[in-house]
């Protein structure tokens, strides 16, 4: 199980011509598949006149979900080069969008192939390539009564919050690194006011 992944930090561009064809190249961090698909959107709505709005994204520590498309062009001669630089930087929660305006000179399909690998290459050559860590997430469930003691303990394994609800029950949801999960559960265990719920969401 992986502990840390590569990732970009934030937004990154560029922008070449080829034979006449504009392609606008866009890399941006994502947590999930609507982030996106959102990103997506905005910009096949910036770029509305363009002919093409090629992506191909990556999700997960080891990449576990992806995808792409041509958007039009002839197969496999986009989407898949752009996903293929997403493996060759060895970047994950990643999202390349490349946008290109036909110039009126085809490039057959060795040149679109080039086109689409140069421009998600480029982004993500304009990009800061980071490291994270991979992390886990728990909910917690206790009394009011045993909130001084619980905030102690979050406080103690240096957990951090991502939700929380305090009524008479209250409810933490909680965010660590996976490599402290033995630890985290074994603290976590030595509470009985404490219930652990598996986190769905």
């Amino acid at each position: 199980m992986k502990t840390e992944f590569r990732t970009i930090e934030s937004e990154s561009e560029s922008y070449f011509k080829e034979k006449g064809s504009k392609f606008y190249s866009f890399a941006f961090p994502i947590a999930d598949e609507d982030e996106a698909k959102t990103k997506l959107k905005e910009v096949k709505d910036r770029f509305k006149d363009a002919r093409h709005h090629c992506y191909a994204f990556k999700l997960g520590a080891e990449g576990e979900l992806y995808r792409y498309s041509d958007d039009g062009e002839p197969a496999n001669t986009a989407g898949k080069p752009i996903y293929g630089q997403l493996n060759s930087f060895d970047v994950t929660n990643v999202l390349i969008v490349v946008v290109r305006y036909f110039g009126g000179v085809k490039l057959g399909v060795g040149g679109l192939i080039q086109a689409y690998r140069e421009g998600a290459k480029t982004a993500l050559e304009n990009a800061k390539i980071i490291t994270k860590e991979v992390t886990t997430r728990r909910k917690l469930h206790f009394k009011y009564e045993d909130m001084n003691v619980m905030m102690s303990l979050v406080k103690v394994l240096n957990l951090n919050i991502v939700e929380q609800e305090f009524e008479m029950e209250c409810y933490l949801t909680v965010e660590f690194p996976i490599q402290k999960l033995e630890r985290v559960e074994e603290k976590l265990a030595n509470y009985p006011q404490l219930e652990v719920i598996p986190f769905s969401g």
